[in-house]
């Protein structure tokens, strides 16, 4: 690597900052370039960006983390590797408990609040090398597909500053996007891997149920609908991040066993030719959708042509409201029981934003019957989609239902002239999928009339995590989208 790699000089940092994380994994166990470099790099891009877009927040002492990237410095002096992500500057989400690190939920409950245990996910992070920076910023509670909180502030588009990051992995995504981090980690229950993976042109991946640990919590078998994922530039990098984060876990039973995290790592590469490809849209007319958007995503689909895949139009059959009225009670069901104990206490409920409150006041009002029935259609939408997936191998629609909105408005109150009647209603293209647990890559579509990025979804069918990534893989060599970087990196 040229001597401009090794100096400590604003070009040398961007060199190193700008590769990909791959080729950065490569460079550092061939020692081409120090963990030390690494390290100082990263943070040189951080303090030159994210005081414009607040995405990393709960920065670490930054002797500590010079003194560890010196330690993995050290292991590789003994040909001691911890893994891909040895020497990587990571933050994990603010949701996500980290050993020894500040995890505020993004409420003023736990504001300050110092976890002593590191969550399933961050724990293999951690094992794999990863030197822990700082935190990304998530909306409270992960609540709202847009990142702002009380303890933090907000988290500003990568593309245009006075737009939303979407959320809640919003500083994730936009820390990955202005080459702030090389990976990073998310996670996703109404999608919160998705929304800012479009809102920031790069890719966020919703692992399908049981292929990366989620948790552990006090409960394990119902909490079914939020699942870890890799956020990064380009597909490769997103696979060897999934490989860090993959694999059965004893203490969570829904994880899968079978799977080796390794098949992440191989080549990408298949073809395509003759894969059938259905394209959702807005269902038929029953998500509205902001001007433009629609168009802008339909367009995406001449790059699966070009890889060999056949695109059929398809609307399914099923109740599309009853299924979003069901995915309320499951979402509202799940959110009450795990946070009860903060609405139960006077003073922790004083501090939850009206959202939670709503959130977990719903879910106390619901009957065993009401989630049983709430399951059923989710059963039945499952059906109606397994039908569907012998006639297609793959499902495409938009990510977002609107393009990043103002950063200051906490959620878009209409769209199209149909009224959002909850604060996540906006959010609705995302439900489908969620409800049925499925893998689904969230790519870059391209940039709308506004100059403002748009995603497309790419659904396979259960458990084919692998599949959507080599396809996912196919439309960004043939798109080029994800190449599109923001003005801040000029």
């Amino acid at each position: 690597m040229s001597a401009s790699v090794h100096s400590s000089s604003v070009s040398g940092a961007n060199e190193i900052v700008s590769m990909d994380a791959c080729a950065l994994s490569r460079a550092i166990h061939e020692r081409k370039v120090s963990c030390v470099e690494v390290t100082d790099a990263f943070l040189t891009q951080i303090d030159r960006i994210n005081p414009k877009v607040n995405a990393i927040v709960a920065m670490t002492d930054r002797d500590e983390v010079r003194k560890l990237a010196a330690e993995r410095d050290a292991q590789l002096d003994r040909n001691q590797s911890m893994g891909p992500l040895h020497g990587f500057p990571q933050a994990p989400k603010d949701i996500s408990p980290v050993a020894g690190m500040v995890t505020t939920n993004g409420s003023p409950i736990f504001k300050g609040q110092i976890t002593t245990t590191d969550s399933a996910g961050n724990g293999r992070l951690r094992c794999a090398g990863a030197v822990f920076i700082g935190r990304t910023n998530s909306p409270e509670f992960g609540l709202g597909g847009h990142t702002f909180n009380p303890i933090y502030g907000i988290t500003r588009n990568a593309f245009n500053q006075a737009k939303s990051a979407g959320g809640s992995s919003g500083g994730a995504g936009v820390a990955v996007a202005l080459n702030m981090l090389p990976v990073a980690d998310g996670s996703d229950m109404m999608g919160s891997l998705r929304t800012p993976a479009a809102f920031n042109n790069v890719f966020g991946f919703r692992t399908s149920v049981g292929c990366v640990p989620s948790g552990p919590g006090e409960e394990v078998f119902m909490q079914q609908f939020s699942v870890v994922g890799p956020m990064a530039r380009n597909i490769p990098d997103l696979a060897m991040l999934l490989s860090v984060q993959a694999g059965f876990d004893p203490r969570l039973p829904l994880t899968r066993r079978q799977d080796d995290p390794k098949q992440f790592l191989q080549p990408l590469e298949t073809d395509l030719s003759g894969k059938r490809i259905g394209w959702l849209g807005d269902l038929g007319g029953h998500l509205p959708m902001e001007d433009g958007l629609l168009e802008v995503t339909r367009k995406s689909l001449d790059y699966f042509k070009q890889v060999g895949c056949s695109v059929e139009e398809i609307t399914p059959q099923f109740d599309f409201e009853k299924l979003f009225q069901a995915w309320l009670n499951l979402r509202s069901f799940t959110f009450s029981g795990t946070n009860f104990a903060l609405y139960d206490n006077p003073e922790k409920r004083a501090l939850l934003k009206p959202e939670a409150v709503w959130e977990i006041e719903r879910g106390l009002k619901l009957s065993g019957l009401d989630v049983f029935n709430a399951s059923k259609v989710r059963s039945a939408w499952h059906q109606t989609l397994r039908l569907l997936f012998e006639r297609f191998d793959y499902f495409v629609m938009p990510a977002t239902q609107v393009f990043p909105f103002t950063a200051e408005l906490h959620w878009p109150a209409e769209i199209a002239g149909k009224k959002m009647d909850t604060y996540h209603r906006w959010m609705e293209s995302v439900v489908p999928v969620t409800m049925l647990g499925l893998p689904t890559l969230a790519a870059p579509a391209g940039f709308g009339p506004n100059g403002l990025p748009a995603g497309i979804q790419l659904i396979g069918p259960p458990q084919a995590d692998w599949s959507v990534l080599q396809m996912g893989h196919a439309y960004d060599q043939a798109s080029g989208f994800a190449k599109m970087r923001s003005p801040l990196l000029d």
